[in-house]
């Protein structure tokens, strides 16, 4: 992601594809992935589902600048399954997105292209059934002012199309929003010129 680019490409729900090669069965599940955490419940749920399958094999990537990628191989040779199925992803340039390809072994040797194939070519018809959705990348920032700044505060975030994520009222009001990145200075600057507001920066989403 550049310095000026302030959206990425994701999905917002679960999809699955099947791909079968000389007996043996490749089935891909593509998941909405933001924390690395989720990963071992995933993967637990999936070898429930499928615990006569011979591997479960991933690749993901994560963040908005896609800097953030991990692979796994669960036993196929070196380079022919999580590989294949994180290409797709950079391919198609999505991101905070988990593929699962669960294998289940039909009795013939695939060799090392056609397993590539197969990783890839399952993957890839997970994510043609899927929806591409666009997100901006947010700051989050948490406002705290006097409840009689509220009106220039709330007319502010209208006109700049922040996100209220949290509020609460009272003599002194606090609101957590989420600005869009290349907005940020502009917003930024326009509070600050608001009497007794304080800005603290929380994260990046």
């Amino acid at each position: 992601m550049s310095l000026f680019e302030d959206t990425y490409r994701t999905i917002g729900k679960s999809y699955e594809g099947l791909f079968r090669d000389k007996g043996s069965k490749f089935i891909a599940y593509a998941f909405p992935f933001e924390d690395e955490v989720q990963l071992k419940d995933i993967i637990a749920e999936l070898k429930l589902l499928h615990p006569k399958a011979r591997h479960h094999c991933y690749a993901y990537r994560l963040s908005p600048d896609r800097s953030v990628f991990r692979i796994n191989d669960d036993g196929e040779p070196s380079g022919t399954a999580g590989r294949p199925i994180l290409n797709v992803l950079l391919s198609l340039d999505v991101t905070n997105i988990l593929v699962v390809v669960v294998r289940y072994f039909g009795g013939t040797l695939l060799g090392v292209s056609g397993l590539i194939n197969a990783y890839k070519t399952a993957t890839q018809l997970a994510l043609e059934e899927a929806e591409i959705l666009e997100k901006t990348t947010d700051d989050i920032y948490e406002v705290q002012f006097p409840y009689l700044q509220m009106n220039d505060i709330m007319r502010i975030i209208k006109e700049e199309n922040a996100t209220i994520q949290e509020q609460q009222f009272d003599n002194n009001c606090v609101i957590r929003i989420a600005i869009r990145k290349m907005q940020v200075n502009a917003v930024i600057g326009r509070l600050e010129k608001v009497g007794q507001t304080n800005l603290r920066y929380l994260k990046t989403i």
